[in-house]
């Protein structure tokens, strides 16, 4: 049996199709991401692992008035975003940064205990610890806002 051409995700827009055992999205176009980090170092690393693993990082800032404004003008998909940042925490931002398409996944290197409440209240996908960034765990995350 051949796929057949289903209705769109409602979150993403993008072509739903289904099989005799499973329905997948067809993506087109790459997933574009801005990256928030105050470390020059890490924004660096991140932008390379990503593009790497087939995402389009369409944007960086250091703070968090520079991803309100980035992601303003770029309008991404996903905003990869530190909790720590020098004027604002993550946790408070992400809702603003969290509007139309654009998505935030909360990253960190420090030790943080429970977060689990604190990301959920903020309104992001979910958190991934900077050691354990990958393009498969992102898509994930991002993932779990088409399910129906």
């Amino acid at each position: 049996m051949g796929l057949r051409q289903g209705l769109p995700c409602t979150k993403t827009g993008s072509p739903r199709y289904t099989g005799a055992f499973s329905c997948v999205t067809i993506r087109l176009v790459p997933p574009t991401v801005v990256v928030v980090d105050d470390h020059a170092g890490f924004r660096r690393a991140a932008r390379t692992l990503l593009e790497l693993e087939g995402f389009d990082v369409v944007g960086e800032a250091a703070d968090g008035a520079s991803a309100v404004a980035v992601a303003r003008d770029v309008r991404p998909e996903l905003v990869l975003l530190d909790i720590a940042l020098p004027d604002a925490s993550g946790f408070d931002l992400a809702p603003a940064l969290s509007t139309g398409r654009s998505r935030v996944i909360l990253t960190s290197s420090r030790e943080h205990g429970d977060i689990g409440r604190r990301v959920r209240e903020s309104g992001a996908l979910g958190f991934v610890p900077k050691d354990e960034l990958s393009g498969e765990t992102l898509r994930a995350l991002l993932g779990k806002r088409c399910k129906s």
